[in-house]
Parts: structure tokens; sequence; C-alpha cells
């Protein structure tokens, strides 16, 4: 699997790329409906002879650098209140908008979306968290599950789910092999929160830039 720009794309075409192309795929969702039949052609994913990035090098590592950044923000966030004199239960629960999870909902998504990436793929039970995290520490504490859980998996307990056919979530039945489930839902769907996150403490004031969201 090899992700490359338009001007990549281009370049291989007219003849100076040496890669051998078998098929050009992908997949695009919009926002709540999954239609995947919209295939934008600045977002391919080019297959060919050979993987040069394994399902396991696209996941749990991944993740864990998406949990990490998730960790520096609450070590900020907890130094921003106590400085402040800002209670942080309002950071718990604040909110981009009315309608979009709360800070602690964003932190759930997360966790949700890297445990159950990996049961998917490897058709195994990801354990159970209750979304009842309240403070700081609860939000950590469901961080260090979820990162214990990813160190279970080695990269010979994910090699050749590439084929496996995942089921998206939710009532559009919509069915995806495994390589194209991980890098045009699982991905996405994961670091949209871990963003999310990031916008809901930097609104609320709190000292988190770029450098923390990238590690």
């Amino acid at each position: 699997m090899v992700f490359m720009t338009g001007a990549c794309i281009r370049r291989i075409a007219e003849g100076e790329g040496s890669l051998h192309l078998w098929r050009v795929e992908d997949r695009w969702t919009a926002a709540g409906a999954f239609d995947l039949s919209l295939r934008p052609d600045y977002l391919k994913i080019l297959e060919t002879r050979q993987m040069s990035i394994s399902i396991y090098r696209l996941t749990v590592p991944m993740f864990h650098r998406g949990l990490a950044s998730l960790k520096t923000y609450l070590d900020k966030a907890e130094a921003f209140a106590r400085e402040k004199n800002v209670d942080p239960a309002i950071l718990v629960a604040a909110r981009l908008a009315p309608d979009m999870l709360s800070l602690s909902g964003q932190y759930q998504r997360a966790s949700d979306s890297a445990k159950f990436t990996l049961a998917r793929l490897t058709g195994t039970d990801a354990p159970k968290f209750e979304d009842n995290e309240k403070t700081f520490d609860e939000l950590r504490e469901r961080l260090a599950k979820t990162e214990a859980y990813l160190a279970t998996f080695s990269a010979q307990a994910l090699e050749g789910v590439e084929g496996r056919q995942i089921t998206l979530p939710g009532s559009s039945g919509i069915v995806l092999p495994g390589d194209e489930y991980v890098t045009t839902f699982a991905l996405p769907n994961f670091y949209f929160h871990v963003a999310t996150a990031h916008a809901i403490l930097r609104n609320q004031g709190a000292p988190i830039g770029k450098r923390d969201y990238l590690g």
C-alpha cells in the first residue's frame, strides 16, 4: 500500500515512476452518510506487488501516538485549570457545539475507535469500557486501559487482514476490505476525535498547540 500526492501519481502515469500498479481504488465517506460511490481522484490507495506499509504499522503505532497526544492534553488542561482557577469539570464537559460530544465523549470515542478497529480486523472481541469518565484522572485511566489492550497485538496477529471483509458500524451495511477500512474509515475517525478534543481545550483557553497534536 503506497500513499502519494497527485504530482507523484502524475509522474508515475508519465513514466517517471517505477511502481507497477495493479489497481487503483479508494473509498470516501460523506459525513454521516458513508456514501462510498464517490471516488475523488486526490485520495487513492495504490496497490503494488509488495505492501510497503503493514496494517500493524498503520494501526497500533498510530493509535499509540494519538493516545499519547490525548495524555499531553490532559496534563496541560489540568495545569491550566489549576493556574486559572477553573473547575476541571467544566473542561471535561466542554463542547465545541451543543450537538457535539463533550471532551470526555471525544476521549471515549477515540478509545473505542482504536480498540474496535483491532478487534474487527482480527475477528476478536474488544474489552467493554463504561463511558462514565468525569475527571482528568478517569480519562487517563481510560487511555491507559486502551494502551494496554493495543499492546496485546503483535505484527503477526495482523498479518493477512488486508482482505478481511469489515462491516462498518451503524446501519449502512457497507463492507470494506481490511486495508480500505483502516485507511478510509478507522484512522480518519480516530484522528477526528483526537483533533476535536484538541479544539475543545484550545477553545477553552488551554495552552495546547500543533506540536502537542503531532507528538
